[in-house]
């Protein structure tokens, strides 16, 4: 097993390579809304490297890790980190969506195969049950923020939370379904709200921007437009964790996904 393992993003491999046990040294722990983890990772002397688009090269270099983990996505790209990574320690960056196949690959590294496999079987058993009894209502999803509306779609590479839900049955609105595996986000403008027609709606908000603080939650929520949605006037609206749903860590995330599941769709029928 590695001994100074550096984690590049701030949830999928963060996360789970602390409950694994892997000896993080390192993550990039500005900014994080996920007060939870980040005070695990704090207690465990876990350095920031800075921001996950902004890390400091220097405290990288510093750390002298043996491995470098995460997830290869856009954010960490654009800041140069992937160029660099394989040049500072041997490097698993992780390309896929599949959340549960990255966590069973930190597994192996931490020699942990067997404890993986157990608590994924419990997390799929609830999973299923969650879809036997998931009702036909239509459940649409907003996350807003200070710039712009993002409409995380039901689709064949979905973000893992969104995953989450096509796996356990909930139902979408046409708008935020789809079966093109190059599609996971739109981003509409105000009118095109109109298109979330689902009975519930969830909305994101906050996190790494300011939307929850700038007055841009409210003007939204006191949009006439918005407030002509089918699940606004049916009193159907519900505001669920960024942390969660945004910063995504894994089994932990997942869980907390079911919870609501249960609670703003089952529990409402």
């Amino acid at each position: 097993m590695p001994e100074r393992v550096l984690v590049i993003d701030p949830t999928f491999s963060l996360a789970m390579a602390l409950e694994l046990g892997l000896p993080v040294v390192g993550a990039p722990l500005d900014l994080m809304t996920d007060t939870k983890l980040k005070d695990e990772a704090l207690t465990a002397d876990v350095t920031s490297i800075g921001l996950v688009t902004e890390p400091s090269l220097e405290r990288i270099v510093a750390l002298q890790q043996d491995l470098i983990v995460g997830l290869a996505g856009s954010e960490s790209r654009a800041a140069g980190i992937h160029g660099m990574a394989t040049q500072l320690a041997p490097t698993l960056l992780y390309t896929s969506p599949d959340w549960k196949a990255f966590y069973r690959l930190l597994g192996r590294v931490a020699g942990k195969e067997a404890a993986v496999a157990e608590v994924l079987d419990t997390y799929e058993a609830r999973v299923a049950d969650l879809r036997e009894r998931m009702p036909g209502t239509k459940v649409s999803v907003l996350r807003i923020t200070s710039w712009d509306f993002q409409v995380y779609l039901d689709a064949p590479n979905a973000y893992a939370p969104f995953a989450i839900l096509r796996d356990a049955g909930v139902q979408r609105s046409p708008y935020e379904t789809t079966d093109d595996p190059s599609l996971s986000l739109k981003r509409p403008d105000r009118e095109e709200l109109a298109a979330l027609v689902g009975e519930i709606l969830l909305y994101i908000v906050g996190g790494t921007n300011a939307s929850d603080t700038n007055g841009r939650h409210e003007e939204v929520l006191a949009d006439p437009l918005f407030k002509m949605l089918p699940a606004v006037q049916a009193g159907r609206l519900h505001r669920v964790d960024h942390a969660t749903w945004m910063e995504f860590s894994g089994l932990r995330s997942a869980h907390q996904l079911l919870d609501q599941l249960e609670e703003y769709i089952i529990g409402a029928e």
